[in-house]
């Protein structure tokens, strides 16, 4: 019987051919990623100031004490977020680490499972296990695991806010924004997206929980008001060191004030541009509205501000899993190249060319999220001036009329039908014509001929 399950026969679709493949490399992937690489560890320890902390504030002693003369990992949770890690701190370092290691990997594989679900997927798909490989293999969710920091369940609160925000339960998105936030900021421009929507319920939670639990902290920490006098101001100082932003590589290469003001006030533009276009033409078609805008919006925020680092990419995954829609912005060559310059876990430092290596390596990532947003706005740029020269922007939508027939990844066996809003095409279907040809005429196939009877 165990013999009779390897037989060729057992793979009766090219899918199931490539998931037999991937399945064990992604699941080996993971073991390698957990058990070898995040448990040794590197210079680079996230954790250990965390722990830190933690004990600190268990044991009634002051919290934010750390040099910031030092280029080490600095402590720099606020009141709210050290009360809500203090338990790390109840057993001893290594296996409080393992521990948070082992946390962050089941909200990876939580977000993983909302991520396929979102886009009506199953496990049984052969997206199942391409998405699994593909978030292991990248150096956010390796380096996220082997410096043991907090953004696989940063991941997971942006997945569960996702979901919660197309479902309309918006109570429970803000308390799940509002406890994310009250740890580390990184998703609270998602709220704009809620704003965009009307779904004013979410400023609920998701102010008012950052807000209840700094209150409750506050009394219980012995310097709390040292988080707003002496941290706060370093975290929004732009440092030279560790940092992928538009203003720390400036402050690395020693560019001009000008230049560098120049720069982010562009990407800003176009920012703000891309935005705009998706909230007048995509707001109704919810699914690619709600993962593209989150993507833009996170992606300036790494890149624009003071800080930005190249794990902080794992919040990207929604806008990368966009490309299985057929109007996504994803599905072109540059915007995979771009996704290779802050995904990718190899290094560009070189022992021949050491000057060109440096730069490529310390460089790739300011140029990926760059070139995501350029790439973001030119595709919705195109589509507004098409529509435009076309006379179809009364109509409110900028897709293009081919793109009714284009291929939607999901059209298939492996799709689950569970979530309709995930499924809403935004153009409407197309007029019944003539019946389709049989036979190909002047060479062109009876899918061309229908291509061609759409364009203007």
């Amino acid at each position: 019987m165990l013999l009779r399950q390897l037989e060729p026969r057992t793979a009766r679709t090219t899918a199931e051919v490539i998931k037999f493949a991937l399945w064990p490399i992604a699941v080996m992937t993971v073991l390698n990623r957990v058990f070898i690489k995040a448990v040794n560890g590197f210079v680079t320890d996230d954790f250990k100031p965390v722990y830190n902390a933690s004990l600190a504030f268990l044991n009634g002693r002051p919290v934010y004490t750390a040099n910031f003369d030092s280029v080490d990992p600095h402590y720099l949770y606020p009141p709210g977020g050290t009360l809500m890690i203090a338990p790390l701190a109840l057993i001893d370092p290594e296996k409080s680490r393992w521990c948070f290691i082992l946390l962050n990997v089941v909200a990876i594989l939580l977000a993983w499972y909302l991520l396929l679900r979102l886009f009506a997927y199953t496990v049984h798909s052969i997206a199942a296990p391409a998405l699994l490989l593909a978030m292991f293999m990248s150096e956010t969710v390796t380096n996220t695991l082997v410096f043991t920091n907090v953004n696989g369940c940063i991941l997971l609160a942006e997945l569960m806010f996702l979901h919660l925000l197309l479902r309309r339960r918006d109570l429970w998105a803000g308390v799940v924004l509002g406890l994310s936030v009250t740890v580390k900021p990184t998703l609270a421009p998602l709220i704009l997206i809620a704003a965009a929507r009307g779904q004013w319920k979410v400023f609920i939670g998701g102010v008012g929980v950052p807000v209840a639990t700094t209150a409750i902290a506050w009394p219980l920490m012995k310097d709390a008001d040292d988080f707003f006098t002496r941290t706060l101001p370093y975290i929004l100082e732009t440092r030279d060191y560790f940092n992928s932003a538009i203003s720390g590589n400036a402050a690395y290469y020693g560019l001009p004030d000008w230049l560098t003001w120049t720069m982010r006030l562009t990407m800003a533009a176009l920012v703000a541009i891309s935005l705009w276009l998706l909230y007048r033409y995509y707001r109704h078609d919810e699914l690619f509205f709600v993962t593209t805008s989150s993507g833009v919006l996170l992606t300036a925020i790494f890149l624009l501000p003071g800080l930005g680092q190249m794990y902080y990419s794992m919040m990207l995954f929604p806008l990368l899993m966009t490309v299985v829609l057929r109007n996504s912005v994803m599905r072109n060559w540059p915007a995979w190249l771009a996704v290779f310059g802050f995904m990718s876990y190899d290094k560009w430092l070189s022992d021949r060319w050491q000057s060109i290596g440096r730069n490529l390596e310390y460089l790739r990532i300011t140029f990926g999220w760059t070139l995501l947003l350029i790439v973001i706005f030119c595709v919705l740029g195109d589509r507004y001036l098409a529509a435009r020269r076309d006379g179809r922007l009364p109509s409110g939508i900028i897709d293009p009329p081919w793109m009714r027939y284009a291929p939607d990844s999901r059209d298939g066996t492996d799709a689950d039908p569970e979530l309709p809003e995930s499924r809403t095409p935004q153009t409407p279907p197309p007029a019944p014509t003539a019946p389709p040809r049989t036979e190909p005429r002047n060479g062109t196939t009876p899918l061309e001929e229908k291509r061609i009877s759409v364009e203007p």
